[in-house]
């Protein structure tokens, strides 16, 4: 099994979602870097993680192939982060098409503080892991799609498990099964003694369909 497939082993049973994969340019060159050789060993809930970081690598190298963002700016972490993900997770080649050498770090922006703070204090102590996806989480939130699609996962499934993992009691809040976007940003305002719409109750809002609708949409690595 060549590298790639292997980080596409995941949830669902360890299903592997390569008949699944679309022919999208950030995968397509993420196939490309990740050619067949020794993968070591790694549990199942490492194996998701390595998974979501590949989707993540994906949607940075597309930006950055079209000039939209540098590999700090697509994910929101720093130049040492990624070459320490990449160095640590990924085959050699791979960190040469994040151009690193030619990247600054950029300083978040005062949503994205709030957005990072919000995760980092629902994360897992001591778990570097989430930590960096806090970062991630924090940057992808502020592009304008569903989140899980602007993470590259296949669905909002994939999200949910990887909230619950790495931010377990903010995830298990979402009690009402709220768009992600949606329901950090009410958090955001609870906590600094705002609320986010005046209604009484969600059920009398006119906003709710925004609030609760199904996030539908093809995952960025379907066919079209």
């Amino acid at each position: 099994m060549s590298n790639l497939a292997q980080v596409r082993a995941l949830s669902k049973g360890r299903t592997v979602l390569g008949a699944r994969m679309s022919d999208r340019p950030g995968w397509r060159q993420l196939s490309e870097l990740l050619a067949p050789g020794p993968w070591p060993p790694v549990d199942l809930k490492m194996d998701f993680d390595q998974y979501v970081l590949a989707c993540v690598l994906s949607r940075a190298l597309e930006e950055i192939d079209a000039g939209e963002a540098t590999a700090t700016e697509a994910t929101g972490l720093s130049q040492v982060e990624l070459r320490d993900i990449l160095n640590r997770s990924f085959p050699a080649p791979t960190i040469h098409a994040f151009c690193l050498e030619d990247v600054r770090d950029v300083e978040p922006g005062i949503e994205e503080e709030l957005l990072r703070g919000l995760l980092l204090a629902h994360a897992r102590p001591g778990a570097s892991a989430s930590v960096r996806f806090a970062k991630i989480i924090a940057r992808r939130a502020l592009r304008h799609d569903h989140l899980w699609r602007e993470l590259g996962l296949f669905d909002r499934v994939e999200l949910s498990r990887l909230l619950s993992t790495h931010f377990p009691a903010l995830a298990a809040g979402n009690t009402d099964n709220m768009r992600w976007k949606r329901y950090f940003y009410r958090k955001l305002c609870e906590a600094e003694g705002f609320s986010l719409c005046t209604a009484a109750a969600c059920q009398e809002c006119k906003e709710m369909e925004n609030c609760f609708a199904p996030e539908e949409g093809k995952s960025v690595r379907v066919e079209p």
